[in-house]
């Protein structure tokens, strides 16, 4: 849960991993007969790194912040009505915002609270939990989902069959609240972030510029064995190593070919 970071980043490539292993999901039929929706995971494949534990206190501030943007959505709708003056795309995003919305959004956090971060409830459920009727429930996880209060995957189950080959069903979508960067400029100056001291900036700036001289001092195989971790760290090593042996076998400049190496290893991680 909170702002959006490199692990979210991270989280977008083990999916399309993910689909890459699975079989086509294209929301047409399956080849069995089975309609599964488009971008579904098979759930517990990929649930452990795509929940996250709530920190003590943090549902009960991401909700502080959807009842203030609230505020705001009406306010903005106020003025596109008035004609004062005309919304911004991130405006009129949030301008969509409803008490429905929030109200299902408090029910999400509830479920991640006692849950530790595991949110998977479905339609029917949260329609009854929060008393809105379902077409509400669904209207309101996509104008969350667009706003960024909210990450939705969808999942399907296996189904064995006495058929030949496997099917496939859809069960219920996991949920990972987020705190969504677009809102901050609208929620009272006491709720944003402190900017971060200059001091620390520069240190920071600085931390970047020496890490990156040192990175240019590595051999390919060693600058992959230190960026990437795992078995495409591994295969990513042994390309760095052909590369520095062909470098050194040209006796050329290693500049181009490390740049290679660095542009290849920069699109995979």
């Amino acid at each position: 849960m909170g702002t959006i970071t490199i692990g979210d980043a991270a989280l977008k490539a083990f999916g399309l991993l993910t689909r890459e292993r699975s079989p086509a999901r294209s929301g047409a039929p399956h080849r069995t007969g089975a309609p599964v929706l488009r971008d579904s995971l098979e759930a517990g494949t990929f649930e452990e790194v795509f929940w996250t534990a709530p920190a003590r206190g943090e549902t009960d501030r991401l909700l502080h912040v959807a009842r203030k943007t609230l505020d705001a959505a009406r306010r903005l709708r106020r003025d596109a009505r008035s004609g004062e003056r005309t919304l911004t795309v991130v405006e009129r995003g949030i301008a969509q915002l409803t008490g429905s919305a929030v109200r299902v959004f408090e029910e999400i956090l509830t479920l991640a609270r006692l849950n530790r971060g595991r949110v998977y409830p479905s339609y029917d459920y949260l329609a009854e939990a929060t008393g809105l009727g379902r077409a509400t429930v669904g209207r309101a996880l996509r104008i969350l989902e667009a706003i960024g209060f909210l990450v939705r995957q969808r999942r399907f189950n296996r189904v064995k069959n006495d058929g030949p080959g496997p099917r496939y069903v859809q069960t219920s979508n996991a949920y990972r609240p987020l705190l969504p960067g677009s809102v901050r400029p609208y929620l009272p100056r006491w709720m944003r972030p402190s900017p971060a001291p200059d001091d620390a900036v520069q240190h920071h700036a600085d931390q970047a510029l020496e890490t990156n001289a040192m990175l240019k001092t590595l051999s390919c195989r060693e600058l992959a064995q230190i960026t990437v971790s795992g078995p495409l760290g591994k295969i990513l090593a042994k390309l760095g190593e052909t590369i520095d042996r062909t470098e050194r076998e040209a006796q050329t400049g290693p500049q181009p070919l490390k740049d290679s190496m660095n542009i290849r290893i920069a699109v995979l991680a």
